[in-house]
């Protein structure tokens, strides 16, 4: 793993799950069997309600590192709230699966020429999602530190 962490710093991770979330908020959107944007569709909104929190836990975690500043309670109940959207991430990774996989059974129909291409760009960045979201909790344990309240008014030193 720190071999991975000197190829792929915490910079470079941080931005990176910038870019997929971004893409992805887009991607929502789009419908791929019409090739047209939804933005009346309460559904679409579901994503991007959640990516915000995911983006508030990447400030986060940037600016406790570039800070030096050590993790409190804010960041840990934040993280915890990214535990369980992982969960609509892998949901996610499995209906755009469904989505790329029923191109077979609509055959007679016209489709857009852009189906199979956006339908797997989604498909890989909601796989790579996740990836990214578990190496940003690894490099929050090794940069900022663990979630360690029993003693933690022992180990503040203010004169530091």
């Amino acid at each position: 793993m720190n071999t991975l962490s000197k190829i792929i710093t915490w910079k470079r991770n941080i931005l990176a799950s910038l870019a997929v979330l971004l893409v992805l908020i887009v991607l929502d959107f789009y419908g791929v069997y019409t090739n047209k944007f939804y933005f009346l569709k309460a559904d679409n909104y579901i994503f991007p309600v959640l990516a915000s929190v995911h983006l508030l836990y990447l400030y986060v975690v940037w600016f406790k590192i570039s800070e030096g500043e050590l993790p409190d309670p804010k960041m840990r109940n934040i993280e915890y709230v990214l535990y369980a959207i992982m969960i609509v991430y892998v949901f996610k990774i499995y209906d755009s699966a469904q989505v790329l996989g029923s191109v077979k059974y609509y055959e007679e129909h016209v489709i857009p020429a852009t189906f199979k291409p956006v339908a797997t760009l989604t498909l890989v960045l909601y796989s790579i999602l996740p990836i990214l979201t578990i190496y940003t909790f690894w490099l929050r344990k090794r940069y900022v530190g663990v979630y360690n309240f029993e003693n933690y008014n022992d180990n503040l030193n203010i004169w530091q």
